[in-house]
């Protein structure tokens, strides 16, 4: 699936780190999942907001964006990921919230997609709603990541789409948090993997793991 000009350029100037042909290739999968909830953990400044959220437009779905919006470890001060221009200059904390919401204004989203500021482990006790889409590209840390899964993953409806970013089987090329996760999903039967893009990995939900939605 193409994107729009405007909203290609909108993404390309958005601070992130989802490459072109990743993001198109999550656009791609997203295009054919059923129309639904989407969620995605990790929002930064929305650079694959956009993407999702054109889609998720595009289909009649629905994307939440879940961030707390202070950066994961890598994005803090003296780490390689650390950008001086997100520091809030009253509190002296990180805060990616105000370029997020530019964002989805200038992108003419925010009708599609809803801002959840709050962590993973705060959401995850009330958090009942069935998804159709999950894309996990959050705080890449072990324990972090594993609970993003075993929280979120649960409410994939079946045929629903599993997206993982960062993922790098080999330990010289990035962390292995992501990579973990995705062979636990793949060794727990749950999910069966359909796609490999770069650093991005696409799994479906198996028909026979059905989800409650009540």
């Amino acid at each position: 699936m193409r994107l729009d000009p405007g909203l290609a350029e909108l993404a390309a100037r958005t601070k992130g780190f989802m490459p072109d042909d990743e993001a198109a290739a999550l656009r791609q999968a997203a295009a054919a999942v059923a129309p639904g909830l989407w969620l995605e953990i990790g929002s930064y400044c929305g650079k694959s907001t956009v993407h999702l959220g054109s889609v998720a437009a595009e289909g009649g779905s629905h994307l939440v964006t879940l961030d707390h919006h202070h950066g994961s470890e890598e994005n803090q001060p003296g780490w390689q990921w650390h950008d001086q221009s997100l520091i809030d200059p009253r509190t002296g904390r990180l805060d990616t919230l105000p370029s997020l919401r530019r964002t989805l204004s200038e992108a003419g989203l925010e009708g599609t997609v809803s801002v959840l500021v709050a962590s993973t482990q705060q959401v995850a006790p009330w958090w009942t709603s069935p998804l159709t889409l999950l894309f996990l590209d959050g705080n890449h840390t072990e324990a972090v990541a594993q609970h993003d899964y075993a929280a979120f993953a649960r409410h994939l409806l079946p045929g629903g789409l599993l997206a993982v970013h960062d993922v790098f089987p080999d330990p010289r090329d990035g962390g292995q948090p992501p990579w973990h996760v995705v062979q636990r999903a793949l060794d727990e039967g749950t999910f069966t993997q359909v796609g490999t893009h770069g650093s991005l990995r696409l799994l479906e939900r198996a028909a026979a793991e059905a989800v409650d939605p009540s």
